[in-house]
């Protein structure tokens, strides 16, 4: 017996599990999915889909609804009275697909406001319920996969900080980590030891580069392999003729990888360790001249302007957010989604104009690691990772054959009954 297959014994007997009940255990992961579907992007709905496909698998353990946008409860009800249509055949091939009314008790609302500038707002259904299954009796981790905005996340780590070393957490970045960006901030000062992979781009590897030859390619995939194949297959095709499921390499992550080690190859992405000065802050207005890292932080903090409280800020004409009178400054931040130059408005008493140029980091910049985020992962920033401009994204795609086939082989299980079922 190995060395850390007898901690796990001990820790085993100390909670007082039967060794053979607790190994078994161990073999399955908790899973919690805070999604914001039903709200901007409709491959939340796609990447649900495939996470119900496979809940046999996995101990769920809540699907929090946490938008930015419309999403809500509602939508994820309505991805689960798809599967109760297909449920017949799927509890045929497992008999651990989880009831229909079990998913649905498990469905909880988290947050409809986003977080001010403090990170955190006041606690949710969604919050309080991962509180509750992480403070659970039960040795092994709880997976967090955030599809949508992390300030369900930040609610549950200020009200119960306690609950950290048990999450593990998989945050689809990118826009969600713009529209929710004060909680993260929040998360990344305040919790700097939670173990996270921040996917910003890698994720996009599910969807673009990969082989996308004959049945393979986006839409021949979901016209051959999706199309047809019950209700969650017709309500797939629906929403989208071609696969995204930006969402999916989470679920990825879990099914073919190493969950304890972000640093190693899966379905998921491989990522390295996060490096220093990915926050920029500015007392001033700024001009292209300005750089920032893209998916980074920046932080504005200028003097209060005369008449001004809080103001509203628009970046490049069409994202907004809150600046607020604090400590005679006006406080705002904003993570920008793409390698560009980004124009942005303050409007109140008077309006003020800037810009600034974020852009992506280079090699000799992300050698330097973080030593006080010893668990924080990101997006391989080497550009033999990257599809086109995405970093890390080949990571992912790589495997797209391989994942897209074991999908293909799931989306059966709806159309038809295992063979020799009755």
């Amino acid at each position: 017996m190995t060395k850390s297959s007898i901690q796990v014994s001990r820790r085993q007997l100390l909670c007082g599990i039967p060794l053979f009940l607790a190994a078994a255990a161990e073999q399955r992961l908790r899973v919690i999915v805070s999604s914001d579907i039903g709200g901007t992007d409709p491959d939340d709905f796609q990447s649900m889909v495939q996470f119900l496909l496979y809940a046999d698998v996995f101990d769920v353990e809540g699907i929090l609804s946490s938008p930015y946008g419309n999403g809500s409860r509602e939508a994820i009800l309505k991805v689960i009275g798809h599967y109760e249509h297909d449920y017949p055949n799927l509890r045929t091939y497992s008999a651990r697909y989880p009831t229909p009314d079990t998913l649905r008790s498990l469905a909880r609302q988290g947050s409809l406001e986003s977080a001010g500038l403090s990170g955190f707002l006041k606690p949710s259904d969604g919050s309080r319920w991962l509180i509750e299954c992480a403070r659970r009796n039960d040795p092994r981790p709880l997976h967090l996969l955030v599809w949508g905005g992390i300030d369900d996340l930040a609610q549950a780590l200020h009200d119960a900080p306690d609950i950290l070393p048990k999450l593990r957490v998989y945050f689809i970045g990118g826009p969600n980590k713009m529209w929710s960006v004060n909680a993260y901030d929040y998360i990344e000062r305040n919790h700097p030891t939670l173990h996270i992979i921040e996917a910003n781009t890698t994720y996009r590897g599910w969807f673009t580069g990969g082989n996308q030859q004959g049945e393979w390619g986006n839409q021949a995939f979901v016209a051959q392999h999706v199309a047809g194949h019950g209700a969650l297959g017709e309500f797939f095709v629906k929403l989208l003729p071609g696969v995204k499921m930006g969402d999916s390499p989470s679920i990825g992550h879990l099914l073919h990888g190493s969950p304890e080690d972000p640093s190693a190859p899966g379905w998921g992405g491989k990522f390295v360790r996060i490096w220093h000065g990915r926050m920029t802050g500015f007392n001033r207005l700024t001009t292209a001249a300005d750089e920032v890292e893209a998916f980074g932080v920046v932080e504005f903090a200028i003097p209060l302007p005369e008449g001004f409280g809080e103001a509203k800020v628009k970046f490049d004409n069409r994202i907004s957010a809150v600046a607020a009178a604090e400590g005679g400054v006006l406080r705002f931040r904003f993570s920008p989604r793409d390698a560009k130059v980004w124009p942005y408005v303050i409007e109140g008493a008077q309006r003020l104009e800037g810009q600034f140029t974020a852009v992506l980091p280079a090699l000799t910049k992300a050698r330097r690691i973080d030593a006080t985020h010893p668990n924080w992962w990101i997006d391989d920033p080497d550009p033999a990772a990257a599809e086109g401009v995405h970093m890390g994204a080949k990571h992912v795609s790589r495997w797209r054959e391989e994942f897209l086939r074991d999908f293909a082989a799931r989306m059966m299980r709806c159309k038809q009954p295992a063979q020799g079922s009755k």
